[in-house]
């Protein structure tokens, strides 16, 4: 079974209205290319307000299902696509959740994701502990029309054991949704260089230890004190890098998957069959 994945690398404003129709033009651009599942980068109707602690941006939080659900919902529908999103979520206990949501080709939401790891660095401009609370949805895998796919959020790619939860229960693609970057004076040294060769490596190791595809969607664009570093990519379950996008432009990453090489390099390359579960208790 072949699928076809487009993952949305866009810039943001500090117009949110603004950054949801960029978004939409795009879903829709994609679907004209023969996207069969689209993803967005990680809280892409603002800027990263994570840069800084300001009570101000509890506001740009939404209740699920909220307006924007509704028209991603219908986005899919009308573009018959499986659409995946990551929103700034507020419950009706006042909780806050850096929340990805899965729509099904028909328009139905399949469900969400919490994100579970928070990072709690401001000097670094990822101070997200103040914004989010750990997620508490466990890892759901979501069956939709294309595929059985999970979705981790940004963070999350640095820990084995997230994938390894969505691989165990038969995800066979690993979406992404991500906003991270350089400190602006980073970006020309070895150290950036160093810093994205590792999140990508991290991201395609996962593949390898469990049979999967991977795809990433990261932001682009200059944001206060960061340079987000874009490279969106898809990997196959081998780790072979099978496409990747520019640090700085905006694209629409297009690439189209054949999901039945999961079964043949896991037959290959058997390391779930061979886990010592028995030994495990230490994690």
């Amino acid at each position: 079974m072949e699928t076809t994945l487009s993952l949305i690398q866009m810039s943001c404003s500090e117009n949110v209205q603004e950054n949801l129709n960029k978004a939409l033009l795009k879903i829709k651009e994609a679907a004209n290319l023969g996207a069969q599942i689209v993803c967005l980068s990680e809280l892409f109707k603002s800027q990263y307000f994570c840069q800084t602690n300001d009570k101000k941006f509890f506001d740009l939080a939404e209740p699920i299902p909220s307006k924007t659900t509704d028209i991603l919902s219908q986005t899919a529908k009308e573009n018959k696509i499986v659409l995946v999103s990551s929103l700034y979520e507020v419950t009706k206990e006042k909780e806050y959740y850096n929340t990805a949501v899965v729509f099904d080709a028909d328009g139905i939401l399949l469900g969400k994701y919490r994100k579970n790891h928070i990072p709690d660095d401001l000097p670094n401009h990822y101070s997200e502990l103040y914004y989010f609370k750990p997620g508490d949805l466990g890892y759901p895998v979501f069956h939709t029309k294309y595929g059985t796919i999970g979705v981790l959020v940004c963070w999350d790619q640095w820990y084995p054991e997230a994938a390894r939860a969505l691989a165990n229960q038969g995800a066979q693609i690993i979406f992404y949704p991500t906003a991270i970057g350089w400190p602006r004076q980073e970006r020309e040294q070895d150290i950036g260089k160093n810093e994205f060769s590792a999140w990508q490596t991290i991201q395609c190791s996962h593949a390898i230890a469990n049979g999967v595809f991977v795809a990433a969607c990261n932001r682009t664009g200059k944001e206060d004190h960061l340079d987000f570093w874009g490279g969106s990519f898809v990997c196959d379950p081998m780790g072979v890098l099978l496409k990747q996008a520019s640090h700085h432009n905006e694209e629409i990453l297009t690439q189209t998957v054949d999901l039945s090489r999961i079964n043949k390099v896991r037959k290959d390359w058997p390391f779930l069959d061979y886990r010592r579960k028995d030994l495990y208790h230490q994690l």
